[in-house]
């Protein structure tokens, strides 16, 4: 009998001398374990009161239950006691210095395309325009034949257009955009169409599979080539400068006739001829022309009652030319130390 109260009193007090040495919760929780848990040394005395005689139970089952109790106390007490501390230890770690400066947030800004467009918006807006969107997969219908191309020209050639089917596919330019409109018969129109175009193009300096175009479209009555070339003269003056001169060259595309190239003097020697212009002392903008009666007449408009102009000019060509970047691929690396020159 003395053996088992002297064995428990020691448990006891090896446990208690454990949990005071315990440094973090999780050596007094290896405590609790070794001295309250399944295979527990407390525990493995209350297994062996099988073998005490009936009259002594009573009484080891007291020593054993007084000693577990001292021993949750103790645990009790000290897991609390730690628990303040980690929190003091923590708080002292997390100590803000308000009298520091505070950490700028980094915050994103618009992207050349996007600055670059918003000024040509703005300039159109400014003239009466109307900005237009439509979708980027369209029908062939809507993308060649409304737009006087025929099934057998190059342009529809696998090779240079993503077709998704016989008669969907991405499309090449935002003139079905234009054609979606005049369709609608809600005349007059003055509007311009920007948006994200594909062509099946190599990546290199001065192209790639997407890019952006922005198409202007101007019906009414009495609409002459003297109107398109005002409206073109007005929007190279407010984009690059109220010196730049604009140059009609003769050209051909399948939806206006007549139609030309447009140039702009180049507006770093003036027209002198420079690096920049190759020393040619023009820059190639932008195509146009006079809407071709046809395409009116598929849009359901009389080519006898209503004329019309269009434009196109290519959004990242802007940019380039604006910014005096030499290499389109630049515009979508994500390159964060070109990005921030804007």
């Amino acid at each position: 009998m003395i053996d088992i109260e002297g064995k428990v009193k020691e448990i006891m007090e090896n446990g208690l001398r454990e949990i005071r040495e315990a440094k973090d919760i999780d050596k007094l929780n290896d405590v609790r374990v070794a001295f309250l848990g399944k295979k527990g040394q407390l525990t493995s005395i209350m297994k062996a009161m099988k073998d005490v005689p009936a009259e002594d139970r009573p009484k080891i089952g007291k020593w054993v239950n007084d000693a577990r109790a001292s021993i949750e106390n103790s645990l009790d007490l000290m897991r609390e006691k730690l628990d303040e501390a980690q929190q003091e230890a923590f708080m002292k770690a997390e100590t803000i210095d308000v009298t520091l400066p505070a950490k700028t947030p980094i915050a994103g800004h618009r992207h050349p395309n996007t600055i670059a467009l918003e000024e040509v918006e703005r300039i159109f807006i400014g003239m009466g325009y109307e900005v237009i969107e439509g979708p980027e997969i369209e029908y062939d219908e809507y993308n060649f034949t409304k737009l006087n191309i025929p099934a057998n020209h190059p342009a529809k050639d696998e090779q240079d257009t993503f077709y998704i089917t016989k008669d969907i596919l991405l499309r090449t330019q935002t003139s079905p955009v234009q054609a979606r409109v005049m369709e609608k018969g809600h005349l007059p129109i003055r509007m311009i169409s920007p948006g994200r175009v594909f062509r099946s193009d190599e990546v290199d300096a001065t192209h790639s599979p997407s890019f952006h175009q922005i198409e202007g479209l101007v019906i009414d009555r009495d609409i002459t080539f003297a109107d398109l070339k005002g409206t073109l003269d007005v929007f190279a003056k407010e984009l690059f400068g109220p010196e730049t001169k604009t140059k009609f060259r003769p050209h051909h595309f399948p939806f206006t006739e007549p139609s030309a190239e447009v140039d702009v003097s180049c507006f770093k020697c003036g027209g002198k001829g420079c690096r920049f212009c190759k020393g040619e002392g023009w820059i190639e903008i932008l195509g146009c022309g006079m809407v071709h009666p046809h395409v009116l007449e598929m849009c359901g408009i009389d080519p006898n009652e209503y004329q019309g102009f269009a434009f196109g000019v290519g959004l990242e060509r802007i940019a380039l030319l604006k910014y005096e970047i030499d290499d389109m691929r630049l515009l979508y690396e994500n390159d964060i130390r070109f990005l921030n020159q804007f």
